[in-house]
């Protein structure tokens, strides 16, 4: 089954792009899935490398390293960085600038959409 899960919600501040990486490797575990993930809105600064939080705190950046790894396909949108000022050398290894096009493509390739 081919899932795509669309963020939206910034990286902190909010429990919605934890959930959805939670969410995200769950499903990715599952041999018959092919999991991709589109970060937009705000959510592109999830993509970024090199988060520093408090000790005990969730870290998405490892949680994204840990989906990526579980072969998830990533994209950021790339107007969604330029607005916010993220280079795609900031992104996490992994994880590509990609478009509205793509996003377009992958939602016709998903069996569902998953939006957070």
């Amino acid at each position: 089954m081919n899932i795509l899960f669309i963020i939206n919600d910034p990286p902190y501040g909010t429990e919605r792009a934890y959930n959805a990486l939670r969410h995200i490797n769950a499903v990715a575990k599952h041999p018959e899935t092919d999991v991709k993930v589109f970060f937009m809105a705000d959510a592109v600064q999830c993509a970024r490398q090199g988060q520093v939080v408090p000790q005990g705190y969730y870290n998405l950046e490892r949680m994204i390293t840990i989906a990526l790894r579980h072969g998830v396909s990533a994209g950021a949108c790339g107007t969604c960085m330029e607005a916010r000022a993220l280079s795609e050398e900031a992104l996490i290894a992994g994880i590509h600038r990609s478009s509205m096009d793509e996003l377009s493509q992958w939602t016709l390739w998903a069996d569902k959409v998953i939006v957070y």
